[in-house]
């Protein structure tokens, strides 16, 4: 039996994008080809759908894809529906055959043990005997079932920006999206998802300091050289801890149901008190934009 899965977690925090990609990846790898044989779910507010639209669109449909959009998971069926998942703090999404077991998520027992269990909220039987669990300690995350081609109408669909790592998106694109905050800071402009989607406190702090550039500046007073630095750090940060697997100190764990690796390569985030990797200077932890924030006072100064 291949057996997946870590023991209990350690911070409570939102998944970032790198976080999610990796739960997308693991289940893209299992379920896609599934029939839904049928669905269990023990809380309302978790699953927010019909009867009659589970038992015409979801029981018996065939899963055709597994995507991500910003922080979000999308399951696409043959029935022209899909499944739109959010985590939120405490999901995970935990896969079990007689032959192989998956868990990502929040790392805590219920991916390594028996299921269903207190955390449980709902649980897809597939045609050939192997299930696919939700589960959601603090019970803020959901399952809704939509219209495929009404996916995009959904209000978040509507506002969140685009993918900071998708082919068509420029570092001009970047910078323009920016300017739609000019007189904010640039860590919160960051962290809204309406401009750019999927970027959380990690990879904001990450990004800033690998750009030279301190979260309290304004959009306006940053040139459009640094801009460009930055657009190139996002992606490259990005890019690094899909491969590693997600933070290490975070909720979340790679596709392997192992912990993700990229705290490991941090050069700012989570680290104050220890030295710049790039000049030496103690980094100093501050709060900007209501979030924990990481920064090199040599590195990144407090003036455009």
């Amino acid at each position: 039996m291949h057996y997946t899965g870590v023991q209990a977690g350690i911070i409570v925090s939102m998944p970032e994008l790198p976080e999610v990609e990796t739960v997308r990846s693991g289940l893209s790898k299992l379920i896609i080809g599934k029939k839904i044989a049928s669905v269990w779910h023990d809380w309302p507010k978790g699953f927010p759908n019909s009867p009659e639209e589970v038992k015409q669109f979801l029981v018996g449909a065939t899963v055709r894809e597994v995507k991500r959009r910003a922080k979000v998971l999308l399951i696409e069926l043959n029935t022209k529906y899909s499944l739109v998942i959010h985590l939120k703090m405490t999901g995970q999404m935990v896969y079990r055959a007689d032959d192989e077991r998956f868990g990502a998520g929040h790392p805590n027992d219920s991916l390594i043990g028996e299921l269903p269990d207190k955390s449980t909220r709902v649980v897809f039987d597939f045609s050939d005997g192997s299930k696919l669990y939700f589960n959601d300690q603090r019970k803020f995350g959901w399952v809704k079932l939509y219209p495929t081609v009404e996916v995009p109408n959904i209000e978040f669909m509507k506002k969140v920006g685009p993918e900071p790592l998708g082919d068509e998106f420029t570092s001009t694109d970047f910078a323009s999206r920016l300017s739609k905050r000019k007189n904010t800071n640039i860590k919160a402009a960051l962290l809204d998802q309406t401009v750019i989607a999927g970027v959380g406190n990690i990879y904001a702090d990450e990004s800033l300091w690998g750009a030279k550039i301190h979260p309290t500046i304004l959009v306006k007073n940053i040139s459009d050289t640094k801009l460009n630095t930055l657009f190139t750090e996002l992606r490259y940060v990005l890019m690094l801890a899909i491969e590693k697997g997600g933070s290490t100190n975070n909720n979340y764990v790679n596709a392997e149901g192992k912990r993700g690796s990229y705290m490991d390569f941090a050069r700012v985030f989570r680290r104050e008190k220890l030295p710049c990797p790039r000049c030496g200077t103690t980094i100093e932890k501050s709060r900007v934009a209501g979030r924990g924030t990481h920064t090199c006072p040599q590195c990144q100064k407090a003036t455009a």
